[in-house]
């Protein structure tokens, strides 16, 4: 009788049904949304110029460690901890990059120059022969960029009187620039300079337009010489007379010189370009629609004119 009262138990398992329609939603977003920067991107450096594109490219070459310590790279770093080349004085291993991204600031194309100078510094002093011309050595940075002039004097010219004869100084003097102007992307220009005294053939003959440009082309074979990459001349010029120094009388012997330039890259493209700009063509047609204006005016008021005195 027990067994027939044993309750039955019945066990029923509940199946409960998950949603499965939201997660792959959030993945397409997040694919589209990915898509979207990626097509935003392509179009950005699509409507870019080269310069753009190779500054761009300069920065996600930056190593963390600059990013994060300043500097121009990991042994220049502004960190306590050094790190990079085997040298952190630069004076081997790691070589200095210049960051194009940092020179759109005045204040780091500044800086980058005056680098730059304090390199053919270093190099003058350490040579001794060299570093008797020092004082007939000039640095500015202008607006083109950094400019080195060699100066004549008295005593120590840079070439032979009437000649353009390099000095075996000057010529040494040019070779160790060479390796130094190798060393940085910007592009150069040379220019010879000369005092007023002319030749006894006056302007006809050979005169001072000839020297200063003679005079420059031989400072460009001694930068070619001492293997500086001729690729990276932009132009070689003679002045004659007509620019001399600040404070000074035309006959004055610091006249005769050599230039030496290291442009910017907007004052190489401002001399490729001969001082003309695709925008330049606009400003140049809107100030010129007035005046074409009143141009006509005057042309029709003066062709009717003259239509009249031919009826009278």
């Amino acid at each position: 009788m027990a067994e027939e009262h044993r309750p039955i138990i019945i066990r029923r398992k509940k199946i409960v049904k998950k949603h499965h329609g939201g997660s792959w939603k959030i993945a397409l977003a997040d694919f589209m949304t990915a898509l979207m920067a990626l097509f935003l991107v392509m179009w950005i450096l699509s409507m870019s110029s080269e310069k753009d594109r190779q500054s761009i490219s300069e920065y996600f070459r930056t190593p963390l460690l600059v990013s994060m310590a300043g500097g121009e790279r990991s042994s220049n770093a502004a960190s306590v901890i050094q790190g990079g080349g085997a040298d952190p004085t630069h004076m081997e291993g790691e070589q200095a990059r210049i960051d194009l991204r940092r020179e759109s600031k005045p204040a780091d194309v500044r800086r980058h120059f005056n680098e730059i100078r304090r390199r053919v510094e270093a190099a003058i002093d350490a040579d001794p022969v060299l570093k008797a011309l020092k004082a007939q050595l000039r640095f500015d940075v202008t607006r083109e960029g950094l400019r080195i002039m060699m100066l004549d004097t008295e005593t120590k010219p840079m070439f032979e009187i009437g000649s353009d004869r390099i000095a075996p100084y000057m010529e040494r003097l040019l070779r160790t620039l060479a390796p130094l102007l190798n060393d940085i992307p910007n592009e150069v220009t040379i220019s010879g300079h000369t005092d007023s005294l002319p030749y006894a053939g006056g302007e006809r003959g050979y005169s001072n337009w000839e020297l200063s440009a003679d005079r420059a082309n031989e400072s460009r074979k001694a930068l070619m010489a001492g293997g500086f990459d001729p690729e990276r001349l932009l132009l070689v010029m003679g002045a004659a007379d007509r620019i001399p120094l600040d404070g000074t009388e035309p006959d004055d012997p610091r006249n005769r010189r050599i230039t030496i330039v290291v442009h910017t890259f907007e004052s190489s493209e401002f001399i490729k370009r001969q001082g003309f700009f695709p925008q330049d063509e606009q400003e140049l047609e809107a100030s010129l629609e007035p005046d074409v204006g009143l141009l006509t005016e005057q042309f029709q008021e003066a062709t009717r004119a003259t239509d009249q005195t031919k009826q009278k």
